[in-house]
């Protein structure tokens, strides 16, 4: 089973708790909820679905969110609780992400003061730029997308930009291989490199990154279990895809009751 929230209606958020082995088709919806209270959710489903159903459940997959995991124990009492992969590598690529903002605001900050200093003097400002053609600012915004991949995926300009950027902003660099090395906690499918992973992120001048690590160990437990069926949310991230595009395919939802009927007949 997986459980996950989206915003279906003019923002309310809504929670889903599908059986992943329909693969987004008729019989995939077990439930869904109004709201992500944790108490409201619990009940709406114990009071529906006999408890015998639900000790036979092996397998809940889920994100870092508090109030799912405790759903998760109370509805899902004898089966594995996993967090999300996407859920958690998303964490740490954030903390990279963050870090590259901040730098990229303090660049300018620091060109914007040279341009009023030029004013002063009467002069003109020219920024200065990099052996790819990039000046400061350019190359802190055009250096996101290569923080998301491995060196092995970057394209022909990503490998040009890529020594710069890490020559100039060493924490980006730091924070770039951290990232790497927790993804390949994943791809090596080695439980035991998360630990020094966390170890290595906690020594770090990071703060985003210490952030994360501690985030990590107070839920290794979850992330571990990942290895037991390599199972992830993707399912239902695929479900809500699918429900956006219904939902834009009608036009909008007038009939609210009507639009959860369709929904029902199709997927419940």
């Amino acid at each position: 089973m997986a459980l996950d929230e989206t915003g279906l209606i003019n923002g309310e958020a809504y929670t889903f708790f599908i059986n992943k082995e329909a693969k987004c088709k008729k019989g995939c919806i077990a439930a869904m909820i109004k709201g992500t209270k944790s108490k409201v959710i619990t009940n709406a489903i114990l009071e529906e679905v006999e408890y015998k159903t639900l000790i036979n459940i092996d397998e809940i997959t889920l994100d870092l969110s508090s109030s799912m995991d405790w759903i998760a124990r109370q509805i899902v009492p004898n089966g594995i609780r996993n967090y999300d992969r996407f859920h958690v590598q998303k964490l740490v690529t954030e903390a990279v992400q963050a870090v590259r903002i901040k730098l990229r605001w303090e660049a300018l900050e620091e060109e914007n003061n040279a341009i009023l200093e030029a004013k002063k003097k009467e002069t003109f400002y020219k920024a200065s730029t990099y052996s790819n053609g990039d000046t400061k600012k350019q190359l802190l915004a055009r250096g996101r997308y290569l923080l998301y991949k491995p060196k092995s995926k970057w394209n022909d300009q990503q490998k040009e930009r890529a020594p710069i950027l890490f020559k100039e902003f060493p924490l980006i660099k730091k924070a770039y291989d951290l990232s790497m090395y927790f993804r390949n906690c994943y791809e090596q499918v080695d439980n035991h490199m998360f630990s020094e992973w966390i170890k290595k992120a906690k020594q770090s001048e990071i703060k985003e990154m210490r952030v994360v690590a501690q985030t990590v160990k107070s839920h290794l437990g979850g992330i571990s279990n990942y290895f037991v069926n390599k199972s992830t949310n993707a399912n239902i991230e695929s479900f809500n895809s699918k429900l956006k595009l219904f939902r834009r395919n009608t036009r909008g939802i007038k009939d609210k009751n009507f639009f959860f009927f369709r929904i029902i007949k199709y997927f419940a």
